[in-house]
Order: C-alpha cells, then structure tokens, then sequence
C-alpha cells in the first residue's frame, strides 16, 4: 500500500505534477511515461495523479516518480479536488501537466485554487468542449499533438499565445529493423510459423474507435488469395470477444491469431512483415511511428495526423476508413511484392528518424515546462513563439 507520499525536497528544479486521466495500456499512457523517463533529473522533479492503483501506477513509480491514486471522474468530488491542491502547495509543485479531459478538470480546479498554471496536452484529433471551456475559464495552456488538433483549435478561438503543436515521438533506438536473422522468433515460434511466412500485424485496444472490425473484414479475401498468409492481432479491450466469433464464423482460426498484451512492441514488429492500422479515429498513433521506425510498411487510415506520419506511395499507403476491399488489396500488394516492402520499410524508417524521434520531440515539450513553469505565481502564461508554417511541414 501507498497511504503516504514520500513529499520531493524542494530545490531549484521544476516540479511538474502529472495528473493522468486514465491508467490502461495505451498511447496516451506509454507517450507520458516516456516523457518522464526523459526528463532530466537534475532539472525535473516529477510527481503523478493517476485514477487507480496498478501496473501503470507502478511502472511511473519505477522511474522514479511520487504517485498518489485518487478518483478522477468528469466531475471530481471535492476530496479529490483538495487532495490535488494541497499536494500542489505542499509538495512545491510549479506546474500542472493534465492528459485527457477529466484530467484536465481536476488539474485547472486544483491550479486555480493553489495559484499555479496548468498544461493539458490534447491526445485526441479535435479538442474537446470540455478543453476548450476550462482552456477558457482557467487559462490553461493548451498542446496539440496533432497538427489537425491545432489548426481546430485556432478555428474555435484559442489564443495563440496558449497554444503549442507538440507532436509525439518515437524511440529510434528501442524500435529498429530486424532482418529475418535478427529476429527472436519467439512471436512465429509461439505461434507455429517459419520464419517465411507472410504476417500481417494490427497493434491497439480493441474498441470501436481502433477499428479492429475493418482489419478482419479486410483480411478475409487477402488471406484466401494468399493461401500462406497469417495475421497477428497484439491488444486487448472490449470488442475481442465479438471479433473471436465473427473470425470463428469466417473459418479464419487457424489464421488470425490473438495474443493479447504484448510487453516487448519492438519484437512484436520485428516479426511482421505488414502493419494495418484501421482506425476511424487517431491523432499521431504510436503503433504506425513504432513500425515505420523499425522499418515495417504500414497501410493505414487518412485520419486525424496520420497522413502528416504516412508519405502515401512513399513509405506506406493511406486509405479511407472502413474502405475493407482498398485496405485488402494495399495489404495483399505488399505481403506479395517483398522488394516494395523494403523499399517502403527502409523509407519510412528515415521518415521517423528526421520528422518524430523522440529525443527531438520530448526537447521540444521539456522547453515547454520550463517556459510555463515560470510563471506559477501569476498564473500569466508566458507567450511562446507563434509556430510558422515551417514547423508543420514534414
């Protein structure tokens, strides 16, 4: 159990409090933990609010950070919103960093009351009302990690002064090509396949904003044309039961494999040859930087910031969500033309190494603390440079 926090000494770092509104295994928690994990020490000091105790609580504990679990609905109750405040006062927090609207609720409630601005960093590919009222009753600043995000923000009167484009970045080193003899094979071996079989990969929750519907629907031609053709579908979520039973219904078994959670991503891209990515919606997907980054083609959804990540005819294909005989065949072109997977995967790699590493992208958010931190006793944002149509060319 942890019913105290071990409170950070205070010194002339910048304390940040993370106030994460939900605790799955998903992008928005996975691109927060890398952020912590690259913000230097002797410059950040780093607590967590997060909804619930669990894996995701002890992975930030792990690096480091002082946790405190508390209940974080869309309306939080006032044990939470105090909690919060006098953690903020207490612990010599500088700046509130919210992911997620009802986390952005209790970090302007909280930053108000402790006199303290507030960072909330927009995860999804249109700001939300919830974001644009509380952006204009607490004067939260606001971060886009979608370019769409962004210019919809602008369109609906956010001042630029408060607002930034803070892409998400990919860790170049952890997410490499493999070569067929670099790859562990334990994925194929688990599975029962030579390491020569084509396999097509999908990576995320299975909920209905992912799509995972489309990917099996899409698949179900491509793999009767290529009779030695498999499918490996790595998540969880509430649709898998039903996606079970239509690929039962579809006799498709012994060929579309699940495996759930998968800890190691970067091995789970070694071994595919073709990632899909089927979303109706995304902002800047991890699963298509990760595989692009370790030189995996992708066919993916023109969604949210997709198209600013997938150079169509260059290192991947982009198609219209729900298009299942499109998705099929861009799939079926590349499991059966190996040159023009190498072609696209090598591309694609260089594509994340100049546009999203991560190194460059977590830099550009650290600047960002820094800046606003520094104005904690006012709760007067400090104006930042108006991004130019440079910064959003890729």
């Amino acid at each position: 159990m942890h019913a105290q926090l071990s409170l950070p000494p205070r010194d002339d770092r910048v304390h940040v409090l993370e106030v994460i509104g939900n605790a799955i295994v998903g992008g928005m928690e996975r691109w927060v933990e890398r952020l912590i994990e690259r913000l230097p020490p002797e410059r950040f000091v780093v607590s967590a609010l997060v909804p619930c105790e669990g894996p995701f609580a002890e992975r930030l504990r792990a690096l480091g950070t002082n946790v405190v679990a508390t209940p974080m609905p869309s309306d939080p109750s006032w044990d939470s919103i105090q909690l919060a405040a006098s953690l903020v006062r207490h612990a010599g927090v500088h700046l509130l960093h919210a992911h997620l609207p009802n986390a952005h609720v209790l970090a302007a409630l909280a930053g108000r009351l402790a006199g303290r601005p507030v960072l909330a960093t927009v995860h999804g590919r249109q700001l939300t009302l919830a974001d644009l009222e509380l952006h204009r009753s607490a004067g939260s600043h606001l971060s886009a990690v979608c370019r769409q995000t962004y210019f919809h923000a602008l369109g609906l009167g956010v001042q630029p002064s408060l607002l930034s484009f803070d892409p998400n970045g990919v860790d170049c080193a952890v997410f490499q090509p493999r070569s067929r003899t670099q790859r562990s094979g334990l994925l194929r071996t688990r599975l029962g396949l030579a390491p020569d079989v084509p396999l097509l990969g999908f990576a995320g929750r299975l909920s209905p904003e992912k799509g995972p519907e489309v990917f099996v629907r899409s698949i179900w031609p491509l793999l009767a044309r290529l009779k030695q053709a498999h499918a490996v579908i790595a998540g969880d979520g509430p649709m898998r039961a039903g996606l079970e039973r239509e690929i039962g219904q579809l006799r498709l078994h012994k060929r579309v494999h699940f495996v759930g959670l998968v800890e190691d991503m970067a091995g789970f891209y070694g071994e595919i040859d073709l990632l899909a990515n089927t979303s109706h919606s995304e902002a800047m997907p991890l699963n298509v930087m990760e595989a692009m980054a370790s030189g995996v083609p992708v066919v993916a959804t023109r969604v949210g910031g997709v198209p600013d990540i997938v150079a169509h005819g260059y290192d991947g294909w982009l198609v219209a969500p729900g298009d299942c005989d499109d998705i099929g065949g861009r799939c079926a072109g590349l499991l059966a033309d190996a040159a023009l997977r190498a072609q696209f995967g090598a591309h694609a790699r260089q594509r994340v190494l100049k546009h999203f590493n991560l190194d460059r992208c977590t830099a550009q958010v650290q600047q960002l603390l820094v800046r606003l931190a520094g104005s904690e006793t006012s709760m007067a944002v400090t104006p930042l440079r108006r991004p130019v149509a440079a910064d959003f060319v890729a």
